[in-house]
């Protein structure tokens, strides 16, 4: 049943992503030549000119939205994974598009044809085209998404959920989901070991139903669609049975390590003369995806330089004028493959705050700042001159904040993974500070972000980042 209705709802995006792509596609012919918005120069096209191409475009719509992978359905996906989505899957579209009506125009259509403009698409239509099916696009699944969410919060459609596990981990499951109802998950129950000993009382008015033996006469008995597997690492041995018990069953598994003594990068599988060989700490930025982010970095770098040099000079002005000593402050950092370098922040301390102290953890109202330093700090203003770091190489836009080798030396010895997230380039901004932690935050919740990040790498994933950062990464509360 649970299936049948994921396909209804997939089939129901797919009808919707036509649609809209056909309408934004003649609302962009519209825009271009008759809603006097844009002065034409070179004449009007038939409107049948354009009608002949909106089969293709209600075919490559949803074509490129698979492609991308918008609709494998996730009851987690936020918002802005839906913006970053239809973005990336219409921009594939448009290309797409080029391509096709170019390559029939070019091949299979006689010159008559291609005189009288059968095919032709103007530049701007596919701009204006790309624009308003981002739009449509976003309003439908916001739309699908509010009327869902409704749905489940009264209770309709719910999606029954069975815990693996009643320790810490399995709590937190529990916990994650009562407190997003939108999700449309209930859960029914925890199935551990210690149902043998008795005396156990389940979590939050969920019943202990019975053992990890038990798991497959329960799901089938309770009707489960999901199990997740929170099983502590000393029982990770018990996960195998588990998991081949459930695959007898209709229902998707999920596994919750504890990611702070599980977690490797991605492996890949090598060769060493004929003999496999499993590298579990591979990360997807290698090759041409290197590539595509230090161009990335460069350009969005340059031009931010370019835009704020007058900011940044009087910014350097004020802090030179208020209190004693050099306006820039460097300080030794770790980056790329556990190298050294030297980071550019704008002074936001007394001269020599550290001189007796030694490297101290910042702190709220810290007392070695200045007045004009405590807004820097707030603002995140300080960080402004590593845009210099990353046109050098030194640092990329999005990527684990760096920490300062005296840290760095104690957290390695007692958090597993630290030196992971060594891999990449140390960022300006990263996916563990737009989701909050940072200043004197969870050092450990910090690296399970950042490890996050490293395996989960995309360009849609840094531009998201960035824009988190831009929306809520000012004046975090956690910024000193």
């Amino acid at each position: 049943m649970v299936r049948r209705y994921n396909r209804l709802l997939v089939a129901l995006h797919v009808g919707a992503d036509t649609c809209t792509g056909i309408l934004a596609f003649l609302l962009a012919y519209w825009v271009r030549f008759h809603s006097g918005l844009i002065v034409v120069t070179k004449g009007y096209p038939p409107f049948q000119q354009y009608l002949w191409v909106t089969p293709l475009v209600g075919a490559l719509v949803p074509l490129a939205f698979h492609l991308h992978g918008l609709y494998r359905l996730r009851r987690g996906r936020s918002r802005i994974d839906d913006f970053f989505g239809v973005l990336v899957g219409s921009v594939l579209a448009v290309v797409l598009g080029v391509v096709s009506t170019l390559y029939v125009q070019t091949y299979y259509f006689p010159d008559p044809l291609k005189d009288r403009g059968v095919f032709e698409v103007s530049q701007l239509v596919w701009g204006l085209f790309l624009v308003l099916n981002v739009v449509l696009s976003l309003l439908t699944r916001l739309a699908v998404r509010d009327w869902l969410e409704r749905r489940w919060r009264a209770g309709i459609g719910l999606k029954r959920v069975l815990v693996a596990g009643a320790g810490d981990l399995g709590r937190l499951v529990v916990d994650r989901i009562l407190e997003h109802r939108e999700l449309g998950l209930k859960v029914i129950g925890f199935v551990d070991d210690k149902a043998e000993a008795g005396g156990h009382l389940g979590y939050r008015g969920l019943p202990l139903l019975g053992t990890l033996g038990d798991a497959a006469e329960i799901l089938q008995r309770e009707k489960i669609d999901h199990l997740y597997v929170a099983l502590p690492l000393e029982e990770h041995v018990k996960m195998l049975t588990l998991v081949e018990n459930a695959n007898r069953e209709i229902v998707d598994i999920r596994v919750v390590p504890d990611l702070l003594q599980m977690i490797s990068l991605r492996a890949r599988l090598e060769d060493l003369d004929g003999l496999p060989i499993i590298n579990i700490h591979d990360v997807p930025l290698r090759g041409l995806n290197a590539v595509l982010k230090r161009g990335m970095d460069i350009a969005m770098a340059s031009a931010s330089l370019v835009a704020l040099a007058i900011p940044m000079a009087v910014l350097l002005l004020i802090i030179r004028v208020t209190s004693p000593g050099a306006a820039l402050f460097r300080q030794e950092r770790m980056g790329l493959d556990g190298k050294p370098f030297h980071v550019w922040k704008f002074r936001s301390m007394y001269d020599g705050a550290e001189r007796e102290s030694g490297p101290v953890w910042a702190v709220e109202d810290d007392p070695r700042c200045t007045p004009i330093g405590q807004f820097l700090r707030r603002s995140n203003m300080d960080e402004l001159p590593q845009l210099w770091n990353v046109l050098c190489g030194d640092m990329s836009l999005v990527g684990p904040r760096p920490e300062r080798p005296f840290f760095v030396d104690q957290f390695k010895q007692r958090i597993p993974q630290y030196m992971l997230r060594h891999k990449v380039r140390a960022g300006l901004t990263g996916w563990a500070q737009v989701n909050g932690w940072r200043g004197n935050t969870s050092i450990e919740k910090r690296i399970e972000y950042d490890l996050y990040y490293i395996e989960n790498w995309s360009i849609t994933l840094d531009l998201k980042i960035m824009w988190l950062t831009v929306v809520k990464g000012f004046f975090h509360k956690h910024a000193y």
